[in-house]
């Protein structure tokens, strides 16, 4: 043994541990007396040099070698420190060791390394602790499977190395169909249980190649590599099949459920993860409205990309219009059924364009709301409507408002702010909202109108019999007036079961003692049974178009006589 080596080489082996001397001008490494403790199953003669050791080191064999940096320590006799953790195996099929040197290496007269001398010490736990925080920030604690973010990553490259070795390769985001009711009616734990298992179980189906991932709370990424568009629907009803066809065992009793999928073929119809990501999405919301359980495919669609680049020029006519004040009101007048004296104005949201066209309501409202843009139309529109009324004290108005709106706490002190502002106000508006809003969560309307009605306001359901409101939710709201959709009342002088419905509709609000507006009305005719019927107000073509004017401060040059 040489004597350089430290007396105290079986503590250091009953440690795993081994401290060496590396002659570098020879090459040659001396290893202290119980080196074969830390190399079990590495024969003496590979550690005989610095250039055999390297052979067995992973994942870089230059690794000890590179840490000898030029260093003036090195040359003044003290030694340059060094610590540097690398693998090593003898062999491909044996388990791989980590190690961690720590050393001093020492530099000759031409300053270039000429001796080196340390201990190895094995380090497989900290080694497997990090992995295993590299996991956690890789992969999704409940199900084990890669998280978003590393899910994005990958999908990002597969798409790349796709396109540069022109494969075929695709997407697919899987989602568990209706897991809120699940979520419900079990509780979370027996939710997350059945996230778990259906992991589990597109787990089991895949190939070594394909990559899972948990995209969102109860949906996975997918991507297959080397797949064609005919294997994608192979592979899908493979999916659905193990999520459906057999049910997921919980604490709280076995529960049934499926799965719907939306994918797309990379990179032929998807160059970019984001785009990947975003077809996938819309084909999984598409597949779920239209049958639930089922995979459907991202395809080119002319007329569909021709709307979404009218939705993306309107959104940005609408922001701009509304930066520059060119959101306007146009005012349908309401009238009497009986003597056509005017009862109030619908203000309805216009938008002038720099070309000086006007788009309408159904141009701007479907979008806004889409793309959710609708609470800063409602906004200003309930801004202007306000200042119409403080204008004219003799005048009532009416305006809708989306369902997003009816909780949004901004409008909410927008509307304290200004009927605090402007006394007597709240008593001449009516706040329209649809019948859909009315029927979601009867409690949490309730309250919207209770506040409403505190400002002295009156509330009309619109679009009245396109949904399935109840009269006893109607009055449990305590709305004021019903707005009877214009499909069934223009065509109530032709078709009988229309004149049946739209009766019935105004008996039974006249018995709760709840006004009745008959929209689209378009001909006497009409007009005349609506009264007859008792219905109390109407609107439509009969009375009068919206108009950009305002129709209080216009002389009344032509007056529509009474019906009958």
């Amino acid at each position: 043994m040489n004597e350089s080596l430290p007396p105290a080489d079986r503590i250091l082996a009953s440690l795993g541990q081994a401290a060496f001397v590396w002659d570098i001008a020879t090459d040659r490494m001396i290893w202290s007396e119980h080196v074969a403790a830390v190399f079990p199953d590495i024969p003496p003669e590979r550690l005989a040099t610095a250039a055999e050791f390297s052979n067995l080191i992973e994942p870089q064999r230059a690794v000890r070698s590179d840490a000898l940096v030029p260093s003036p320590a090195a040359q003044s006799g003290e030694g340059a420190p060094y610590r540097i953790e690398y693998g090593v195996r003898a062999n491909t099929s044996a388990q791989v060791q980590w190690i961690e040197e720590t050393g001093c290496w020492f530099a000759g007269p031409d300053g270039r390394p000429l001796r080196a001398q340390g201990i190895v010490r094995i380090n497989n736990e900290r080694h497997a602790r990090d992995e295993q925080l590299v996991k956690l920030s890789q992969n999704d604690p409940l199900t084990g499977e890669l998280n978003r973010t590393h899910l994005i990553a990958s999908l990002a490259e597969i798409i790349e190395e796709a396109v540069r070795f022109r494969t075929n390769c695709a997407f697919m985001l899987i989602g568990i169909d209706h897991l809120a009711r699940i979520n419900d009616a079990f509780g979370f734990d027996v939710a997350d249980a059945v996230i778990s298992e259906v992991a589990g179980r597109i787990r089991t189906r895949l190939r070594g190649c394909d990559v899972l991932g948990r995209f969102s709370g109860n949906k996975f990424g997918l991507v297959l590599k080397n797949c064609t568009v005919d294997d994608m629907s192979v592979a899908a009803e493979r999916f659905l099949a193990a999520i459906r066809d057999e049910v997921v065992p919980t604490r709280s009793g076995p529960v049934s459920i499926t799965a719907s999928i939306g994918g797309v073929a990379v990179p032929r119809y998807a160059r970019s993860a984001d785009e990947a990501i975003n077809r996938a999405q819309e084909t999984l919301e598409a597949c779920k409205s239209r049958r639930a359980g089922s995979f459907a495919l991202w395809r080119p669609n002319v007329e569909r990309e021709a709307q979404r680049r009218v939705n993306i020029r309107v959104t940005d006519e609408i922001v701009t219009a509304l930066n520059e004040r060119r959101i306007t009101m146009a005012f349908e007048p309401v009238v009497g059924a009986k003597a056509r004296d005017a009862a109030f104005y619908e203000c309805l949201v216009r938008m002038e364009q720099d070309d000086g066209q006007v788009l309408l309501a159904p141009d701007i409202v479907p979008v806004a709301e889409r793309l959710g843009l609708i609470r800063l139309v409602d906004h200003r529109v309930l801004e202007l409507v306000v200042a119409e009324l403080a204008a004219s004290p003799a005048t009532q108005l009416s305006l809708n408002i989306s369902p997003d709106t009816t909780m949004d706490p901004d409008w909410w002190t927008s509307i304290e702010t200004l009927m605090h502002a402007h006394p007597g106000v709240g008593e001449r508006l009516i706040v329209e909202i649809t019948e859909t809003v009315a029927i979601q969560d009867v409690d949490d309307v309730r309250g919207f109108v209770t506040r409403l009605k505190n400002f002295g306001s009156r509330i009309a359901i619109d679009d009245f019999g396109a949904g399935y409101t109840s009269f006893r939710n109607l009055r449990k709201l305590g709305v004021d007036i019903v707005k009877i959709d214009g499909a069934f009342v223009q065509n109530i002088a032709r078709i009988p079961d229309d004149r049946a419905f739209v009766q019935t509709l105004i008996d039974l609000a006249r018995r709760l003692d709840i006004k009745t507006v008959a929209e689209w009305v378009q001909d006497e005719e009409a007009a005349t049974m609506l009264r007859d019927w008792g219905c109390d107000y109407i609107q439509g073509r009969l009375i009068g178009l919206a108009s950009s004017q305002r129709p209080w401060q216009q002389p009344a040059t032509t007056v529509l006589p009474a019906a009958g």
